[in-house]
C-alpha cells in the first residue's frame, strides 16, 4: 500500500488534483489519508493547536502557512496531541520542527523544510477556510491522500480495495 496514489489516479484521475511535488514525508505513516480539516495562519500556530485538540478520527489538518520556513507551525508537542486524538495526518505549507520525534510517530506529517524556530503565539488565523495552495484548491470537507509520491485532492471519497 505504499503506492497508494498512482493507484488511485489510475482510477480515478478526473476527480482527483495533484498537489505540486513541494512537500517533504516526516511523520512515521508514510500513507494516510481523511477529510481536510483547513487552517490558514503566517508564524502563529494558536489555531493548529486547537484543531489537533479535538477529535481527528478520519481527518486530515490541512494548515497552509504561506510557504514560510521561518518558525515552524508544528512541533513535537503538537505531533503527540494529534496522535492521541486520532488524526490521520497533517500536511503543513510551511516548516515543521522537531522531526526526529516527529518521524517516530504514528502519524502521517507533509511539510515543506524543518526549521527550529517556534511560531509566536498571537492567537491569530483562520479555520474551515478554502485554501490554494501547491496548485490545488482544498476546501474544508475534501478527501487528501499522502504518500511516499505526493498528494492528491478529491471532491468526494474515493474508492480502492486498501483503504
Amino acid at each position: 500500500m505504499l503506492d497508494l496514489l498512482p493507484d488511485l489516479c489510475d482510477e480515478h484521475g478526473d476527480k482527483v488534483t495533484v498537489l505540486e511535488p513541494l512537500f517533504e514525508n516526516f511523520g512515521g505513516e508514510a500513507v494516510f489519508w481523511g477529510q481536510a480539516v483547513t487552517a490558514r495562519c503566517l508564524e502563529d500556530n494558536s489555531r493548529v493547536r486547537e484543531l489537533l485538540a479535538t477529535p481527528g478520527t478520519g481527518k486530515v489538518l490541512v494548515v497552509d502557512g504561506g510557504g514560510l520556513l521561518r518558525r515552524a507551525l508544528l512541533g513535537d508537542q503538537l505531533a503527540k496531541m494529534a496522535v492521541e486524538n486520532g488524526w490521520e495526518g497533517i500536511i503543513v505549507y510551511g516548516a515543521v520542527r522537531d522531526v526526529g520525534t516527529i518521524g517516530e510517530l504514528g502519524l502521517g506529517v507533509k511539510a515543506l523544510a524543518a526549521s527550529p524556530m517556534k511560531t509566536e503565539k498571537r492567537d491569530l488565523g483562520d479555520v474551515d477556510v478554502i485554501l490554494n495552495l501547491a496548485g490545488a484548491r482544498i476546501a474544508p470537507g475534501d478527501y487528501v491522500y499522502a504518500d511516499l509520491n505526493g498528494i492528491i485532492v478529491s471532491r468526494e471519497p474515493l474508492s480502492h480495495p486498501d483503504l
